[in-house]
């Protein structure tokens, strides 16, 4: 049984203009230890799919269907008390700009003991903090920082107390949304080996959100690739990089230098992604999409088995 399984996952937000349709129809599943990396454009519905299965959308967020299954349960049908438990203990989330998310008026140290203690009454105060030592030797931050404010840390140093706090309860998910947006390609690098060491040591499933590809790839087995809130192609890693089959992943990937030694010649995507207030009644990609058919702004797409484990949602795959 897949640790994750997420089923025809539809998600909205009520605005002022209307009903956005931020995800619509969306299938994965994830086994365990193993790590699922979601890439597309800016306001594609990657974070709102992370923070969806986190159970923390905003007010005006809905969960129009779909089911949620994590360890064979629905979280969907979860009480709010039940989901407190979960969150942190099973799953824990690296939020996007995430440098921003520790509180600047308190110390590091205290702020990941809270967490312990909150998900774990059987820590004593002491024990909770002797834990957070140990958690800063395994994100390899110096322990004599531990008392240290926020604003005293560098970029690298916050994002790698995010982690400790995401890893304090040791979970057995970890969301990743954008964890290395605005770090320097080198702490990027340090990022991104302490999260695979992470999942390596304690056999964690990762869900990994990001707009680079470069970094989906070096991180992450399975593949999805999102536009207008919709996933269009799924698969192994190597098979979808290697061989792209839906037109956008084939432009997203031509937009981007080498990715894994095929080479592409790179050139932008032209034009915007679709208003999802009121979404087209085709293909979403159709009026980008350089091979669209006649059909294709009229009639929804259907997916596409490549392989087992490669699948794309295209009507007219060649």
């Amino acid at each position: 049984m897949a640790l994750l399984e997420v089923e025809n996952l539809s998600i909205g937000y009520h605005s002022q203009k209307g009903y956005l349709h931020a995800v619509e129809d969306i299938s994965f599943s994830l086994e365990a230890g193993k790590s699922f990396g979601f890439v597309g454009e800016s306001g594609c519905g990657k974070t709102t799919l992370g923070i969806a299965l986190m159970r923390l959308l905003p007010p005006n967020g809905v969960i129009g269907e779909g089911r949620i299954l994590f360890e064979g349960k629905d979280l969907l049908k979860k009480s709010d008390e039940e989901m407190r438990g979960i969150r942190w203990k099973k799953i824990a989330m690296i939020f996007q700009a995430a440098m921003n998310a520790l509180n600047p008026v308190h110390r590091v140290e205290d702020q990941i003991v809270e967490a312990i203690l909150a998900h774990d009454l059987m820590h004593s105060k002491e024990e909770a903090m002797k834990q957070v030592e140990d958690l800063f030797v395994l994100v390899g931050i110096p322990k004599d920082r531990m008392r240290d404010y926020p604003h005293q840390y560098s970029g690298g140093m916050k994002q790698r107390a995010i982690i400790a706090m995401a890893m304090a309860c040791r979970p057995t998910l970890m969301i990743a949304d954008e964890p290395t947006t605005a770090l320097d390609v080198i702490v990027q690098d340090q990022i991104l080996g302490e999260i695979k060491s992470l999942q390596e040591k304690y056999k964690i499933s990762i869900i990994f959100i990001s707009h680079d590809i470069s970094i989906v790839s070096d991180v992450c087995d399975n593949i999805g690739v999102m536009y207008a809130g919709q996933l269009v192609e799924y698969g192994d890693k190597v098979e979808v990089f290697s061989s792209p089959a839906h037109p956008y992943t084939k432009a997203l990937l031509s937009s981007y230098p080498t990715v894994t030694g095929e080479k592409y010649k790179l050139e932008p995507i032209a034009g915007e992604p679709p208003n999802l207030i009121n979404p087209p009644s085709g293909c979403r990609f159709c009026h980008r999409c350089p091979s669209a058919g006649v059909s294709c702004k009229t009639e929804s797409p259907v997916w596409f088995e490549l392989t087992p484990t490669h699948r794309a949602f295209c009507s007219y795959i060649r």
